[in-house]
């Protein structure tokens, strides 16, 4: 069965690779209506050798078309406004912003962990942060064969997931240009801060991975710790994850029960120097993790190296597999 799917932010990053998404998981698709701001309104994007017309992102735009499935990625006041309005129509919003993700009422998604979790929702559904996605996908099997006690998060991040003013900062970096986004240079530097810092130190995107993990595992009681750093790297999210148990574990089951998980690759033959780095991750669709070893610490820990391109698994793919689970579903 076709469906009259919308995509709003469609000339962005992860806008463009939605598209690109939809023709790789082959979605049947009848109506395809790309919105935009109205500074982009009015250009041309391919799809599937067709040409489409960005549609300006306005009320009058929206209700007087027939949407069966609206994709978002324009950020959360975008999301706050017009996909309500959707969801009231009939449309239902898959969400790519922040805005809804901790709603009680709103499923927060990721395919691979709790697909269970779609049959609740009330016609809007969260995509989780990039970096948490990655995490979950490698995350969820483990928790489930050992419980886990306590996560410590250090994530290593690429520009592109602040979008395309954070990949000019890079290259203008690279070429001896100011940087005009972040608020350090970013070429041959780091910076311990992403999104805005809270009063205790905290920045907003530590907060999401602590709250969106406890949410998708739907456990209350991990106590979680997160520390977010920019990069100079174009795509995909590095992580260092630091995971104590409360059942004994085995490095060699983690290995196997890792192995035999849904779209995870495991790379971790040290001898060889075969790990994960975001080169070979960039343009996949799967998580991968490698470095797995014992955190002789404590009682029953291992360390784990996850890395994934953002823009895919992190942003897009997941937002396209939430939308093959909805289509199945019906």
């Amino acid at each position: 069965m076709k469906h009259n799917i919308a995509v709003v932010g469609a000339s962005g990053l992860v806008g463009r690779k939605i598209l690109q998404l939809l023709d790789e998981f082959d979605i049947e698709i009848n109506n395809l209506y790309l919105y935009s701001s109205a500074k982009s309104a009015g250009k041309i994007i391919k799809f599937k050798g067709n040409g489409y017309v960005l549609l300006e992102l306005k009320q009058e735009n929206l209700v007087s078309k027939k949407i069966d499935f609206a994709l978002f990625s324009a950020g959360n006041s975008v999301s706050k406004e017009f996909a309500p309005m959707l969801a009231q129509s009939g449309a239902i919003v898959i969400d790519n912003s922040s805005y809804f993700r901790m709603q009680s009422d709103v499923p927060l998604i990721v395919p691979e962990v709790n697909p269970e979790a779609i049959n609740t929702h009330k016609n809007i559904i969260s995509n989780p942060n990039c970096s948490t996605i990655q995490a979950m996908v490698v995350l969820a099997p483990l928790h489930k064969r050992y419980k886990i006690k306590k996560l410590v998060f250090s994530t290593y991040q690429a520009v592109s997931g602040a979008g395309q003013k954070g990949c000019a900062d890079l290259k203008n970096g690279i070429a001896g240009k100011e940087n005009k986004f972040f608020p350090h240079p970013i070429f041959n530097n780091i910076l311990p801060h992403i999104d805005i810092f809270y009063d205790d130190g905290y920045t907003k995107e530590e907060y999401k991975m602590i709250n969106e993990t406890r949410k998708i595992l739907n456990d209350e009681s991990i106590k979680i710790t997160a520390t977010a750093v920019r990069v100079p790297v174009f795509n995909c999210h590095s992580e260092s994850v630091n995971v104590e148990f409360e059942k004994p574990c085995d490095i060699n089951e983690i290995k196997q029960i890792l192995t035999n998980s849904e779209n995870v690759i495991v790379l971790d033959d040290f001898l060889n120097c075969s790990y994960p780095t975001p080169l070979q991750a960039t343009g996949k669709n799967e998580v991968f993790v490698g470095r797995i070893r014992k955190d002789f610490s404590v009682e029953s820990g291992a360390n784990l190296w996850i890395v994934a391109d953002n823009i895919r698994k992190g942003a897009a793919t997941n937002a396209v597999q939430i939308l093959k689970l909805l289509i199945n579903k019906n």
